[in-house]
């Protein structure tokens, strides 16, 4: 009985006006409660189900047990916003202002193709739309890129040309409003795939211009005869004239290094004879020997100094 009753208040909620919301899952919906003001309580639910409710003056808030609150707030202690869509959430939302109830409802839109949305020239897809909400079935039609009909979902594209390449577009009705929701589709080119043959026919031949060459198939190998160990005589010979400079250069750097050694040589050479020579310094000693050596009498005879005569009397 409590069923019947409720599926009467769905029915009645659906014919009442109300805002339409449609989103891709992972978006973020807002929903707009209706009333201008809110002077008291403010109370929103999904269904039958409590999100929150919240006392405008005291800032109390009561939660609801359904998931979708941990991924909702309220903005301007009025309107709802729910963050990374889910397709569950879909369905009738009722805002309660103040005792006045306000009805809405969010339709979750699913478009996707497979197997992805880069195709290729020449292949298969299936284009989807899926929509949930609080009406049992909804029709919905794919409009092809440039307004065309492309019929209803799923669309199979055998084989996908170039034309499916742009915005498939999702409608879908309720009272007499359509609502849309887009999917872009891009098509490349396949990948060119080559084969190479294993034998090579009489036309693939290349009749060589001088006389002493060998003729030879396309796409075969160049005829290494004139190389040496892999090498062509040009880079032998650039081999070569590198090791000439590179023993040159050793040279020369050892005949400058003996260089600057002789001539290091040669300097120390000559400071050493220009160098003054130094007096000899001798130490003289104060021992009994040396004061023995300055008492004794010079060598070698010495001429006596003549007395002085005797002055005579007179």
């Amino acid at each position: 009985m409590r069923s019947i009753v409720w599926f009467g208040f769905v029915l009645g909620a659906l014919s009442a006006a109300g805002n339409v919301i449609h989103t891709k899952p992972g978006k973020r919906a807002k929903i707009e409660c209706g009333a201008s003001t809110v002077s008291r309580t403010v109370e929103w639910r999904r269904g039958s189900d409590l999100i929150m409710s919240r006392n405008v003056k005291s800032g109390s808030e009561r939660k609801g047990k359904i998931a979708i609150y941990d991924r909702s707030k309220l903005i301007q202690d009025r309107d709802l916003e729910i963050s990374k869509v889910e397709e569950a959430d879909a369905g009738l939302f009722i805002c309660t202002a103040d005792g006045n109830p306000h009805y809405h409802t969010l339709f979750v839109v699913t478009v996707s193709v497979s197997p992805s949305a880069d195709l290729q020239l020449g292949g298969e897809a299936a284009l989807q739309c899926q929509v949930k909400g609080p009406d049992p079935e909804v029709t919905v039609e794919w409009e092809r890129p440039g307004g065309g009909s492309g019929g209803p979902s799923p669309v199979h594209l055998n084989p996908v040309a170039n034309s499916d390449a742009g915005t498939w577009t999702c409608k879908f009705s309720r009272d007499g409003a359509t609502y849309k929701e887009t999917l872009d589709i891009k098509v490349k080119e396949p990948k060119p795939t080559t084969t190479p043959s294993l034998s090579s026919s009489p036309q693939d031949i290349i009749t060589p211009t001088c006389h002493k060459c060998r003729p030879r198939a396309k796409g075969s190998q160049p005829d290494k005869s004139g190389l040496l160990l892999g090498l062509s005589l040009w880079m032998w010979v650039a081999v070569g004239v590198g090791c000439l400079v590179l023993v040159l250069l050793i040279i020369s750097i050892i005949v400058v290094h003996q260089s600057i050694k002789r001539r290091r040589r040669k300097a120390r050479k000559l400071k050493s004879i220009r160098q003054p020579l130094r007096a000899k310094n001798y130490c003289q000693c104060n021992g009994p020997a040396a004061a023995a050596a300055a008492a004794a009498p010079p060598r070698g005879r010495q001429r006596e100094k003549p007395s002085s005569l005797p002055r005579q009397q007179r």
